[in-house]
């Protein structure tokens, strides 16, 4: 019933908004109007001019009546354009007046005029030289950029390997990436997918790195996003780029470790846009030793495990989508997306168990197997109108997800005999549907007003086919706010709003064990910008942000491939509650980049994995309470025009406090240093080295250790730079990283030291065809369910959970 009435709410209130706002219907007349899109670039070097201005002159009374400037991509629109005959009159200082006649009509309001070529005036060609490469790193007001595509280091990996790049964020040794130490919710396009719903690790690495245009970093996101991630949001975009005609890429990798394949082909003729984009991947399997020691003190027993598992990992993905534009204030997009993914592991592992005076010795060997299937399809209308910022979307979307995990297990002793197996099966389905609609609305140019409202309904359910048991969980969420952005001053922006979220949660686990709970909260959010002398920023934000655990959190499934060290999820757990507040500091000093930030954070209800000795069971649980404070620092700086070095450094304390328990764990830093060196030479050569540290990092219960990483890459340019070759290194000195974790409590002692192969070499290739005149794609408002508490510490659940390749 309660979820009915949210979906009643939601779109009684959407009508409304669409009454206010016009959106046809009542019998209106829709004036059809267009746009023009063009090109603008210098004839002789065929490098885009930004800022070249743009008129439109109407041929039959020579009356100018649009106009507008190139952006840094030489691009420029023209929207609202009616149909008759014009004239499009390009001018830039150092080059000649050019003038293009044009033409459109009722039938076909839009046009693309594509690449106009403007040459310069004889006495200033030699003077003139353009630099158009984008930066690596772009900070914003409310966000960092990472450019991927500028890095020559990222082809051939995942989407992991990008991310362990990225400033201030961390990446654990199974892919799990953390912000500042803080949870984070992963986005793709501003969307989520079902992916990550089940396993973010398995996702990312799901996504070949040629496939990446940028990652966004949104440490203090607005009251629009949705409330959960505590550390911020990471979003991911995608190369999806429209032109007139057909265009795509082709990639392929191979290496001495990951192999992967990427094909994206794309169409549009006049406001109809298609994108398609298939990819697969392959690791070859690789041993990783893993050395387990459990000591309980109260019943004076030892357990020492040594051996190895062979980990496997092989998937593919693809993705078709449609845009199309009914008219220069209406459009209508649609995406579907499908992954396939499997993962799993074979292992021998000696055993020694000491139970007081007595010792035995023994042999287990495992199989384990787990595979993912999601469909996600999305859908999105947008209108604008003749007021410049004006906007209404409506957006829906639909995941369907399911997975499987199977495992066997036994114990095999030197007299012969072998134990009986232990098996288990689990499959998990988790669907989930999400409307939403927003608006905004500029009362001038100066403030302002986003608002809309959500619903997010999600349905899992898990059946455990070893012991016929389910467990079925269900979660409606409702949201509605409001943001307004405002200057305070010439040199001072403002935006701040208000979020509210309704949860409601219900399941059955087993038999025996019903849970109801429901909750309403508020997330405030706001920021102050001030633009300062020198290019300087500087820049105060609060906000509040919630994190609930999501389905391998929560599943109450008994993975028993170690019978020693098993593992589980817990149904009872709540959700964590972050406020955050952080000064900022940006400026540009003659082509350098320097960004600083400190923060304060509190976190209530901190979700971890804990080490049960009794039970021989890693679990999940709310420790507590934890205030934390930090630091980031991210710098670049060019010593030579075509030399870059860029560092970043990230330090955050930790003290958890069980309020119950008096528990605390004491206060503790945590820290991340990254740095990369680039150079590039004539000829398209260009050269890259670099280096991750993450220091050992405090948990609940102990430690999870220091890890490193460090590689280079050389690549170059082919066939008038319509394709690229390269090779990469990653860790070329050491096989193996050693990573240990340390779980120690009064009555019991656990250390994991883990091996896991890392270096690797290969080679990729590249190719671009059809047009190479890009516009990007009008921005679609989409779907956002940053939600979901995801695992981000290393080893998974535990020390008896083997890390994955």
């Amino acid at each position: 019933m309660k979820r009915l009435l949210l979906l009643f709410m939601l779109i009684a209130l959407m009508q409304e908004t669409k009454a206010q706002f016009g959106l046809g219907g009542g019998g209106q007349k829709v004036t059809i109007t267009g746009r023009i899109t063009a090109l603008i670039a210098d004839s002789a070097t065929r490098t885009p001019i930004d800022y070249a201005t743009v008129s439109l002159i109407r041929v039959k009374d020579n009356k100018s009546v649009n106009g507008a400037v190139t952006d840094a991509k030489g691009k420029v629109v023209l929207q609202n354009v009616a149909p008759d005959q014009y004239k499009l009159s390009i001018g830039f200082m150092g080059y000649r007046n050019k003038t293009v006649l044009l033409k459109t009509s009722q039938e076909k309001p839009d046009l693309n005029a594509g690449t106009i070529y403007i040459s310069g005036t004889q006495s200033d060609l030699k003077e003139v030289a353009i630099v158009g490469k984008t930066p690596m790193i772009e900070t914003k007001i409310d966000k960092v950029v990472y450019n991927a595509e500028q890095d020559v280091t990222t082809a051939g990996g995942n989407a992991s390997d990008v991310m362990r790049k990225v400033p201030m964020v961390s990446v654990d040794i199974d892919g799990n990436p953390t912000l500042r130490g803080s949870a984070v919710r992963v986005l793709i396009n501003g969307k989520p997918s079902g992916t990550m719903s089940n396993s973010v690790s398995d996702a990312l690495k799901m996504i070949p790195a040629e496939e990446i245009k940028s990652i966004e970093v949104i440490t203090s996101p607005s009251a629009k996003y949705d409330a959960e991630g505590a550390g911020g949001i990471i979003n991911i975009i995608t190369k999806k780029k429209t032109a007139q005609g057909i265009n795509g890429n082709a990639a392929l990798s191979a290496g001495t470790r990951q192999n992967n394949g990427n094909f994206s082909l794309n169409a549009k003729n006049g406001r109809l846009g298609i994108s398609s984009n298939f990819g697969g991947q392959y690791a070859i399997p690789q041993d990783t030793k893993v050395v387990l020691l459990n000591d309980n003190y109260t019943s004076n027993t030892s357990l020492l495990q040594d051996g190895y598992t062979r980990a496997k990992r092989y998937g593919y993905n693809g993705s078709i989508g449609l845009d199309y534009d009914i008219n220069g204030y209406n459009s209508l997009s649609t995406n579907i997306k499908y992954n396939d993914f499997s993962t799993g592991s074979d292992g021998s592992v000696g055993v020694i168990n000491r139970i007081r005076d007595s010792t035995s010795y023994y042999s287990r060997l495992s199989d384990n197997n787990v595979s993912f299937k999601n469909l996600d399809w999305s859908a999105d209308y947008r209108r604008t109108s003749k007021k410049e910022g004006e906007e209404f979307s409506i957006s829906g979307q639909a995941s369907f997800g399911r997975n499987t995990t199977d495992f066997s297990t036994y114990n095999a002793f030197p007299d012969g005999v072998n134990t009986l197996p232990v098996n288990g099966d689990n499959t998990g389905k988790n669907n989930e549907y999400t409307l939403q609609t927003d608006y905004t609305y500029p009362f001038n140019k100066s403030v302002i007003l986003e608002t809309g409202l959500k619903g997010i309904f999600r349905t899992i359910k898990s059946t455990y086919q070893s012991s016929d048991q389910d467990f079925d969980y269900n979660q409606d969420v409702g949201a509605a706010y409001g943001v307004l952005s405002f200057k305070l001053a010439k040199t001072i922006d403002v935006k701040g709003g208000l979020r509210a979220e309704y949860t409601d949660i219900s399941g059955v686990s087993g038999s025996d064990l019903n849970f109801n709970n429901d909750y309403f909260n508020l997330f405030p959010s706001a920021i102050i910008s001030k633009k300062m002398k020198g290019n300087s920023t500087l820049k105060l934000s609060y906000n509040r942000r919630m994190q609930r655990p999501s389905l391998n959190f929560l599943n109450p499934f008994l993975n028993r491939t170690d019978p020693q060290n098993q593992s589980q999820g817990n149904p009872g757990l709540s959700p964590e509650l972050t406020d955050l507040v952080e000064l900022g500091y940006s400026t540009f000093i003659k082509g350098s980049v320097i960004n600083a930030s400190i923060f304060y954070r509190s976190t209530m209800d901190v979700i971890e994995s804990i080490y049960l000795p009794d039970q021989k069971l890693t679990t999940y649980s709310n420790v507590g309470n934890n205030k934390s404070y930090g630091a980031n620092v991210f710098g670049s700086y060019n010593p030579l025009p075509k030399w870059t070095l860029m560092g970043n450094f990230s330090v955050s304390t930790y003290n958890v406090k069980n309020a119950q328990t008096g528990a605390s764990t004491g206060n503790y830093a945590n820290y991340s240093i990254f740095a990369r060196s680039a150079i590039a030479f004539k000829g398209g050569w260009n050269t890259e080295i670099f280096g991750v540290y993450n220091g050992t990092r405090r948990t609940f219960q102990g430690t999870a250790g220091a890890m490193a990483f460090y590689g280079g890459a050389f690549k170059k340019d082919i066939m008038k730079k319509t394709a690229t070759v390269g090779i990469n290194v990653l860790n070329p000195f050491n096989r193996d990283l050693h990573i240990r974790t340390e779980n120690s409590g009064t009555t019991f002692l656990q250390t994991t030291n883990i091996y896991y192969p890392l270096r690797s070499f290969g080679v990729n290739f590249s190719y671009k065809f059809g047009k190479v005149t890009f516009s990007q794609p009008k921005k679609k408002k989409g779907v956002n369910n940053d939600d979901l508490k995801q695992d981000e510490g290393s080893g998974g659940m535990g020390g008896g959970v083997q890390p994955k390749q």
